[in-house]
């Protein structure tokens, strides 16, 4: 299994020196040589890691730590290079640089508090979440606004980290205000404290960190719901398929949640987004997030919506996925099985269908006035991957688990599509009936 690459030095594919000091380079250096002379053994599968170093309590440097970077983010993939006997190479990335880096492979996996956003399922890989968030705005205590829909006014001044997620989502739901990209994220509570600007966005993790600095502040929001994950270039299918069983095993021994309490509080070690239900929702999520994009590119070529050949093949291929693998999974294959699995993934390509359609029934969206993405370079690989990822995660569904659970989860995370009624209970009714198919024989 290609888990990780052989060892790189400490001088990152970008040219310039990583988060170790020179006196580690030199160390390494020194190694290097000793290999070299037959003086010590081979150097083990390294990991090269990236992360922003910037996003408390996700990624930060500090000095006392010999500039390495600490957080949710490297403790987790720390500790899953301990369990798989990896060594790991931190190199540095910038939020408006990270997909650009993405494409170059400069690294094996991204981590440190990035968001799930369709861009970035197109360019690369997700992993299960391992947090949830959203964002928020501060504002000063003395200042008048009440409501997050009263920033969105042309005398309003909003600082926000450039080049990330929540450079989007601000200039999404504040289309009106003046919005101010701040290059470095640790500069942003600067803009609001010296009265540069009259509010700045951050997230529900990050916000109660400033807040420790800025106490005269209060938040409006969250106005949005996010999911935190790790992100991987998209030919790494080992290596994220590893990492998500890992930190699947990991989820279910409650090992996150004390990782999450520890480092973003103990608010936060609850819901676990990385079980199986709530790491399927997340994949859901993802494939119905890219159908406006799917919508444009057939606008563009003119294909249609319906294409009841190629929906065939694609419910043929997600079932025989899942039926190859079942004896890995420990299921049994039979007619019931099948049913259910077709059940589902009709339920998820009529939802599909149904954002196209309200996508097409809009003027041309302003975010794909260039281009669309490629349908067939871009989008169906995207979401090929992202089927890989629904049938690793279906597998997992509990055969007892709660209907209305499931119902209200997908009414909450799926509401920004505004689906009918009727499609969401398609969605609960395959759901459903894939987990009880889960059980075992003697069971159902």
């Amino acid at each position: 299994m290609r888990v990780a690459r052989r060892f790189r030095s400490s001088v990152s594919a970008r040219g310039g020196l990583s988060f170790f000091p020179l006196f580690l380079l030199a160390g390494f250096l020194l190694g290097a040589a000793l290999i070299a002379t037959g003086g010590c053994s081979p150097p083990a599968e390294s990991l090269i890691v990236a992360t922003s170093g910037d996003y408390p309590p996700f990624s930060q440097i500090r000095k006392s730590t010999a500039d390495l970077p600490e957080g949710y983010g490297p403790d987790l993939i720390r500790a899953y290079a301990r369990d798989r006997g990896l060594e790991i190479q931190f190199v540095p990335f910038r939020w408006p640089a990270l997909l650009q880096d993405l494409r170059a492979e400069r690294f094996d996996v991204a981590v440190g508090g990035i968001t799930i956003r369709p861009e970035r399922i197109l360019a690369g890989r997700f992993s299960v979440p391992v947090a949830q968030s959203g964002a928020i705005a501060l504002v000063d205590n003395a200042s008048p606004w009440r409501e997050i829909s009263e920033l969105d006014q042309p005398a309003v001044r909003i600082a926000v980290n450039r080049g990330g997620h929540l450079e989007r989502v601000t200039r999404e739901r504040f289309p009106r205000a003046q919005i101010f990209a701040v290059d470095d994220n640790g500069r942003v509570l600067d803009e609001l404290i010296t009265g540069r600007v009259d509010a700045v966005v951050t997230d529900t993790l990050e916000a109660p960190l400033w807040q420790i600095e800025a106490p005269a502040t209060r938040a409006l929001g969250p106005f949005t719901q996010d999911r935190k994950a790790f992100l991987l270039p998209p030919d790494r299918t080992d290596l994220a398929s590893d990492l998500d069983t890992w930190l699947m095993a990991r989820a279910e021994a409650g090992d996150l949640s004390q990782w999450r309490t520890r480092a973003l509080g103990p608010q936060h070690a609850q819901p676990e987004p990385a079980l199986p239900w709530p790491a399927l929702l997340a994949a859901l999520d993802a494939r119905l997030s890219l159908m406006p994009a799917v919508a444009e590119a057939k606008r563009r070529s003119g294909a249609p919506v319906e294409d009841p050949e190629r929906e065939q093949r694609v419910l043929a291929a997600a079932v025989a996925r899942i039926q190859t693998n079942a004896p890995a999974q420990g299921f049994n294959r039979n007619e019931e099985r099948k049913k259910a699995l077709l059940l589902l993934f009709r339920a998820q390509i009529e939802a599909a269908k149904a954002v196209q359609i309200a996508t097409l029934a809009q003027p041309p969206s302003p975010e794909f006035e260039d281009a669309p993405p490629d349908l067939d370079q871009v989008l169906r690989p995207a979401l090929i991957r992202i089927g890989e990822q629904i049938s690793q995660r279906v597998v997992s569904l509990p055969p007892d688990i709660d209907p209305q659970m499931i119902r209200q989860n997908l009414q909450d995370s799926l509401a920004d599509y505004a689906l009918e009624e009727r499609l969401v209970e398609e969605l609960v009714a395959g759901l459903l009936a894939v987990a009880q198919s889960n059980a075992p024989p003697d069971v159902q």
